[in-house]
């Protein structure tokens, strides 16, 4: 993996504490705590703004969290491709999810310590499934998934339970909307319902 301002330690140490700071001036608060020294997939949702990305981004900074993250491809277009992956960014092909999925795998298999954040919504319009790779990443590479999340009607953000996927993908998409229930993205209406399709399934696990 890449090195990212993560990875740099008077930088993160500065931005940690701009990142606090802001939290504060507007109002928001972290919640939960990132488990140390655990590799995990941590999920974000739910994604309805863009504005996710920059309290997303000033919560994993506040809590010291190292972590990468996936964005479509187009974020990582020049001139701002090389800023975006040193803040931890993963350009990622929506075409190409198998081999997202492999090569996420093989990153967890050598880093005992990484975590990868994903949008599992994929989008901000509302959708009528969240894309599966966060689930099979997590499954396939034998990490737990972490429930993050932004809720703008509580002004909270945070780190919820922690949990290993079974591959019993109804039964653990049923806890991961049970968690979500009660949470507002910024824009409530082009929220997507947690859960995957079907078809998404039966490819990965053929």
């Amino acid at each position: 993996m890449h090195f990212t301002i993560f990875k740099t330690p008077v930088i993160r140490t500065i931005f940690r504490g701009i990142s606090l700071a802001l939290l504060k001036i507007t109002g928001w608060k972290k919640e939960g705590r990132f488990p140390r020294n655990r590799n995990c997939v941590i999920i974000a949702a739910p994604h309805t703004s863009n504005w996710d990305f920059f309290y997303g981004f000033i919560l994993v900074l506040a809590a010291g969290v190292d972590t990468y993250w996936m964005g479509k491809a187009s974020l990582f277009k020049f001139p701002f491709g090389g800023i975006m992956k040193y803040l931890g960014g993963i350009p990622v092909e929506r075409s190409r999810t198998n081999n997202i999925v492999s090569q996420a795998v093989d990153s967890f298999n050598k880093d005992s310590r990484l975590a990868i954040t994903i949008p599992p919504e994929g989008s901000r319009s509302a959708g009528e499934y969240w894309k599966s790779g966060f689930y099979f990443i997590a499954l396939k590479a034998g990490v737990p998934i972490l429930l993050g999340y932004i809720d703008y009607g509580r002004k909270r953000a945070g780190f919820g339970p922690l949990f290993y996927p079974t591959g019993d993908i109804d039964t653990d998409m049923e806890k991961i909307r049970h968690f979500y229930k009660n949470i507002r993205g910024r824009y409530p209406e082009n929220e997507t319902e947690p859960r995957i399709s079907s078809r998404h399934y039966k490819k990965e696990v053929s």
